[in-house]
């Protein structure tokens, strides 16, 4: 794996906790009235953590693992939204959350960790994505942190525009 997502992949925990920790207190759970534009799932601030929880954990580490050690597996999408309901995510601890993830994101970087390029051509069948190797789902995964931080970035802007209008 290249060792530039292997970076993006390692550092994306702590950029996203900062994101996180830039958002004011009280809007934790805050909705902006349209979501059109936003360039991740349409999460609030909270949201966005737990779905980057459980899409590590109930994702990709299920799909990589799979593709690991299965001839060609179906990889199911998770839908985001069931799961915020079925997971609290408005009620959800953002400390507890962010750890959980970072532990998730550890275990991650360890199912990469001396992978050969064998095993990174390994091929799944991606619901809603097609037939892909282990090594395009590493940087799907990559993919989707980088939309998350941009998700949160947008927040902050309609956080701030919002409390000054």
């Amino acid at each position: 794996m290249d060792t530039a997502t292997l970076t993006a992949l390692r550092e994306f925990p702590d950029r996203f906790a900062a994101f996180y920790a830039a958002v004011p207190a009280g809007f934790a759970n805050w909705s902006p009235a349209s979501w059109e534009g936003v360039p991740s799932e349409p999460f609030t601030p909270i949201g966005q953590v737990c779905h980057v929880r459980d899409i590590e954990i109930d994702g990709y580490h299920v799909r990589l693992s799979r593709t690991l050690q299965e001839r060609h597996p179906l990889l199911v999408s998770l839908d985001g939204d069931a799961l915020a309901i079925e997971r609290d995510y408005a009620g959800a601890d953002a400390d507890a959350a962010l750890a959980a993830f970072r532990g998730a994101r550890v275990r991650t970087l360890e199912l990469l960790a001396g992978l050969d390029d064998t095993q990174l051509a390994r091929t799944a069948e991606f619901e809603g994505y097609g037939t892909l190797t282990l090594r395009s789902l590493v940087h799907y995964l990559c993919s989707h942190d980088q939309q998350h931080l941009a998700g949160l970035q947008w927040l902050l802007g309609k956080i701030d525009a919002h409390r000054h209008a």
